[in-house]
């Protein structure tokens, strides 16, 4: 049953860690059963999918938008996406405020820091992402209300490693928050079915799990 497994995942977690059930790949009926359990905040990675399962599903969802997004399609979930967590560029971040401006909405966002030792992963450079708060430039965005940083550890067996890397990501939050944001930053989103103990203990407070609730999808 995934209620039973979102509920066990959920014994394991502080109270102060929210879950991000991520359902992407896997069918509406799922989700319903993980809400009719009590879950509401789910994790969706392609926009087309996200816009179905909106459409389809009890309008107290919170969806999340956890994976790449392309700044031409964000004009699909502006109307009603709870946060983006991976905004991994100022031109992304600037066509979020604008669409959400069309919405007459401000989205919550998360800024994408790259700290894992995988070319493939995206996000702000440490160093990029301290110039562009140094900048100002974020600003200037009057609707979206960045919340916090978002982070992929490297996909390895190595906890040390892992737990490095989700260090230096808080690390930077504490950084940030207290130089440019006031402790305005509350959200610290890093941690997935395979590592999320690791992120929990290294300052994460919003976990992404997948498999270890809907199980694996199997690829025809």
């Amino acid at each position: 049953m995934v209620s039973e497994r979102i509920d066990r995942i959920k014994q394991t977690l502080p109270e102060w860690v929210r879950l991000v059930a991520v359902s992407k790949y896997h069918p509406a009926s799922m989700i319903q059963e993980a809400y009719d359990g009590g879950q509401r905040i789910f994790g969706e990675s392609h926009v087309q999918e996200l816009v179905q399962k909106y459409d389809i599903l009890p309008k107290d969802i919170e969806w999340h938008f956890i994976g790449h997004l392309q700044t031409n399609k964000v004009k699909y979930i502006a109307p009603f996406v709870s946060l983006i967590h991976a905004v991994d560029s100022e031109h992304l971040l600037r066509e979020i405020d604008k669409q959400a401006k069309k919405c007459g909405r401000v989205i919550p966002v998360l800024m994408q820091v790259h700290v894992a030792k995988e070319e493939t992963k995206f996000g702000f450079l440490p160093d990029e992402l301290l110039a562009f708060m140094q900048s100002g430039a974020w600003q200037q965005y009057e609707n979206v209300s960045i919340e916090g940083l978002m982070c992929m550890a490297t996909n390895t067996d190595d906890e040390a490693q892992i737990a490095r890397e989700f260090e230096q990501a808080q690390q930077l939050f504490e950084m940030v928050n207290a130089k440019w944001l006031n402790g305005k930053w509350k959200t610290r989103s890093w941690g997935m079915s395979d590592d999320y103990p690791i992120a929990v203990q290294h300052g994460s407070n919003m976990v992404r799990i997948g498999s270890l609730i809907f199980g694996e999808r199997v690829y025809g």
